[in-house]
């Protein structure tokens, strides 16, 4: 059987850091943490779940302070978690069965981090989770880092789930970024994409939107952020009122993959918008047929796969005085989320209208 070791960067997660220890403490053969600078009573926490505690000196730069804390492992394997990230029952049993006959040399695990009022998992992507000690991998990127997967990789459908209770600096990784920027440190492509992302979260839309411009134009940019990149660009644009660019971008992914889920959709709401109805229902409608990819890899919303058609087809087809479409399509979508607001709202609506006709 696998060993374990758990690797962990933390500063300032008391209100959290017990709830994941919990849930993995069991599973793991030693568990390590680097404290990067609390203020709060996050050591004293870790201090009852392992001795091997460590104080690492913020330096702004996340690979730096993960790397540290992948040298201090001695197990088979290497697997990170933050602070806020938790692992149910049931994904618990799946990873100590894994760990019986665990021998490939990358572990990509869904990673699960935002969720509908059901609780149901709606925006999710792959991570490179567990990672073969002997293999020397090594972290990269001052913000957003990430491992690079080589060797035998397999794809486990063992979720973590992402559950923040609080952001506490939002502004952590823009100002890092624009940090290097001042000291003309060299940004690679993927750092180029993230640095927009956090341009585009911040609201600085036009600022965001050319370096979008200039990720894209670079040659080595990943696949599924350049794809990601389309799809947050006709956002920006639409933030500053212009659809028609909007738009563009959105088919320009089609440049890098076939049509995802996602961008049909929001190729439906701009339809939408100019309440040009017929091209919605084919946009929707495409987004119900187009396959998720056989290895995930890149951002996915599974509700734009089914429920997201199904609730806009249902409007597009109300818009056009089709009810019994309308009707059959909320249907679908309450099959999926019985439980779902909008559904609800949309069933009284459909019987004061058959209330209606009846009364005639």
């Amino acid at each position: 059987m696998a060993t374990l070791s758990l690797c962990m960067i933390v500063r300032d997660e008391a209100p959290v850091l017990a709830r994941c220890l919990n849930c993995i403490k069991h599973i793991m053969d030693e568990i390590i943490i680097i404290d990067t600078g609390s203020h709060d009573n996050t050591k004293e926490i870790a201090r009852q779940y392992t001795e091997l505690v460590y104080d690492f000196a913020w330096n702004d730069n996340f690979s730096d302070a993960r790397n540290f804390a992948f040298s201090k492992a001695s197990c088979d394997y290497q697997m990170w978690l933050d602070a806020d990230d938790v692992i149910d029952a049931e994904n618990q049993q799946k990873l100590l069965n894994l760990k019986q006959t665990l021998c490939a040399d990358v572990v990509m695990m869904p990673y699960h981090i935002a969720f509908d009022e059901q609780d149901n998992p709606v925006y999710t992507y792959y991570r490179e989770r567990i990672l073969k000690r002997s293999r020397n991998f090594r972290w990269k990127g001052a913000v957003h880092e990430a491992v690079t997967p080589s060797g035998e990789i397999i794809y486990s459908e063992i979720a973590v789930q992402h559950r923040k209770l609080q952001i506490n600096d939002p502004d952590r990784n823009l100002r890092i970024f624009e940090k290097l920027i001042a000291e003309n440190s060299p940004l690679c492509a993927r750092d180029t994409f993230y640095y927009a992302n956090e341009l585009y979260y911040h609201q600085q839309y036009q600022k965001a939107v050319q370096i979008y411009l200039d990720f894209l134009a670079l040659p080595d940019g990943w696949k599924e952020n350049q794809i990601d990149a389309c799809q947050k660009l006709s956002a920006c644009y639409l933030a500053l009122d212009d659809s028609q660019t909007a738009l563009k971008c959105l088919f320009q992914s089609f440049l890098y993959d076939r049509p995802r889920a996602e961008i049909c959709c929001d190729i439906g709401r701009i339809k939408m918008l100019h309440q040009n109805w017929n091209d919605a229902v084919f946009w929707y409608e495409t987004a119900l047929n187009a396959p998720l990819p056989a290895e995930q890899q890149g951002f996915s919303v599974p509700d734009c796969h089914d429920y997201i058609p199904y609730m806009q087809l249902c409007v597009c087809y109300d818009r056009m005085r089709n009810f019994p479409k309308a009707r059959a399509y909320n249907e679908k979508a309450g099959r999926i989320k019985p439980k779902d607001a909008g559904y609800l709202y949309n069933q009284n609506y459909f019987r004061e209208i058959l209330k209606e006709e009846c009364d005639r």
